[in-house]
């Protein structure tokens, strides 16, 4: 029997749509090559005739370095997932969230390697046994780039009152459109009436 926790982390799927054929970047960059204003539109995605620009020394396509809520008129609160140290850590540092507050998640990335088509964020919330909440978020596609890019989500809004306020657990992915798992982790944030 598969584990429900996996199950709640499976991303959606669209009815009759299919995955391209995974091509290199070799591949792509030689991909109709007469084509001047195709070749410059495969260039701003990172596709490069001379190989890839991100991290030669890392093993990882994707880097996720940072999750951080964003809330107006403060500074970011982040996580950092650059290391597995960093996310090591993660399971004794608790997020705390003022009940009520306006926030958004946006997450920092790099591509190293190959492009990357189809990237999502999920995550599901629990407080104890109980799932309260799922989010999958597409982030998009994205080609090998020496700098980080950044995708803000939609404005939520912390959920408040006496029976709101406590700890919750998230698990979290980033997977893309070849089922391949780039981060999975898992941390916690209270509600509470005042920030720390």
């Amino acid at each position: 029997m598969a584990d429900a926790s996996q199950d709640d982390l499976a991303p959606t799927t669209t009815a009759g749509y299919k995955v391209g054929e995974k091509k290199t970047l070799q591949e792509l960059a030689t991909l109709d090559a007469q084509d001047e204003s195709l070749r410059k539109w495969k260039e701003s995605l990172g596709i490069k005739a001379t190989g890839a620009s991100g991290a030669a020394n890392d093993p990882r396509n994707v880097v996720v370095t940072s999750l951080a809520l964003e809330v107006a008129g403060r500074p970011d609160v982040a996580i950092d997932l650059s290391t597995p140290e960093a996310i090591k850590a993660l399971e004794t540092n608790v997020v705390t969230i003022k009940e009520g507050v306006e926030y958004r998640l946006k997450v920092s990335f790099r591509i190293n390697h190959d492009v990357v088509s189809g990237l999502k964020y999920l995550h599901v919330v629990k407080r104890g046994p109980l799932k309260v909440d799922k989010m999958e978020e597409m982030v998009g596609s994205y080609g090998p780039a020496p700098t980080e890019y950044t995708k803000k989500f939609p404005l939520e809004e912390a959920p408040s009152g006496m029976m709101a306020r406590g700890s919750y657990t998230v698990k979290s992915r980033f997977i893309d459109d070849d089922q391949q798992c780039h981060l999975e982790w898992t941390w916690t944030f209270a509600i509470k009436k005042e920030w720390d």
